[in-house]
């Protein structure tokens, strides 16, 4: 988003009012408060390096009134939803994986990139250690050009005599061949550019696809699996070696908690998809995303009296200012608050 509005200008002419239309145009394309303020940091940053290397003098982002962060309401589920669900997860393969949502609060792809190596069921406990994500595939021959198909466009010059103008801006060859080609010939022996990704996944040497990292804020935690919730992972364990046995060869070993029947990873759409059914199901009134099953974990957890510190370990959160987010949602604990306050000064009197 930032490369196409303002890729044209140098950095060192960069002014305030460039940035000032970069974001009213993002706010008129419907782009959230939040994810403006998003991009606003990333540009800063970049800037920041820029001057720290003596690229510019100045940063912009400096100059102007940053976006301001809207406080998103937080809907987490009630507690009778949040049963309804599990009642009705509990008859679905992988049902375990909303258990563990709902109770412990993952996030989708450090629920969804969970390994069995970093649970142990015989001492109760999780550790959120990775996440799992998928990589846009990338070439990893020395030759992209010799391993893939050959009628990729590439930008030729402005003197190509067989050329066409795309966006009104830019010349596209219609044969795609290297810029310095003159023959546009199919056969040219550059046929697309360096990185260009279009064919990766038919290169030999391909990188990318699933890999694991770090979570979000590289923050590691160990977590207390709740009593009830070892059975179901243990059935789940059971019933995931049946699979196994019967994918044989096919069986794709990535050691995930929870996986499709040939231990592929759960691409987080279809996992998407899932949570919406089990909604569907339980016949929950709400159009809850994936992340309010974290939203709600953490309302539950203060709901229990749990100390605010301690959700925040368990959440993974690295400001508690985060985790404060979710004490205004209930009001349950200020129910409670008020009934002791009025049995501390007048005691039965009602």
């Amino acid at each position: 988003m930032i490369i196409p509005r303002l890729g044209a200008h140098r950095l060192d002419r960069l002014r305030p009012e460039h940035l000032d239309a970069f974001y009213a145009h993002l706010s008129q394309q419907g782009l959230s408060q939040n994810t403006i303020v998003q991009i606003h940091r990333i540009l800063s940053r970049a800037l920041k390096i820029a001057v720290r290397r003596e690229k510019i003098v100045r940063n912009v982002c400096t100059l102007i009134d940053a976006p301001t962060v809207e406080d998103v309401e937080i809907e987490p589920l009630t507690e009778e939803e949040s049963r309804d669900i599990l009642d009705v997860a509990m008859h679905r393969r992988n049902g375990s994986r909303w258990s563990v949502a709902l109770a412990l609060g993952l996030r989708q792809c450090e629920a969804l990139g969970l390994r069995w190596k970093y649970v142990d069921l015989k001492r109760g406990v999780i550790r959120v250690f990775w996440q799992i994500k998928h990589q846009r595939f990338r070439h990893g021959c020395k030759d992209p050009h010799a391993c893939g198909e050959r009628l990729h466009r590439y930008p030729c010059p402005k003197n190509c005599p067989k050329a066409k103008r795309a966006s009104g801006r830019r010349h596209i060859c219609l044969t795609a061949c290297s810029p310095n080609c003159s023959q546009h010939s199919g056969k040219c022996p550059k046929l697309c550019a360096p990185d260009c990704a279009k064919h990766a996944p038919s290169c030999p040497e391909r990188v990318g696809g699933w890999i694991f990292v770090k979570p979000k804020g590289k923050s590691k935690r160990t977590v207390m699996i709740p009593p009830p919730l070892i059975p179901q992972l243990k059935r789940q364990q059971e019933m995931q070696q049946v699979e196994r046995d019967a994918a044989g060869e096919r069986w794709q070993d990535y050691d995930l908690v929870w996986c499709h029947p040939d231990g592929r990873p759960i691409d987080p759409g279809a996992d998407w998809d899932e949570w919406k059914e089990l909604l569907r199901s339980a016949e929950v009134d709400k159009d809850a995303r994936v992340h309010d099953a974290r939203h709600t974990a953490a309302t539950l957890l203060i709901e229990q009296g749990v100390d605010i510190s301690v959700v925040q370990q368990i959440l993974g959160h690295s400001q508690l200012a985060t985790t404060k987010r979710y004490t205004h949602v209930t009001a349950a604990l200020s129910t409670e608050a008020a009934t002791r306050m009025g049995r501390a000064l007048w005691g039965d009197q009602l």
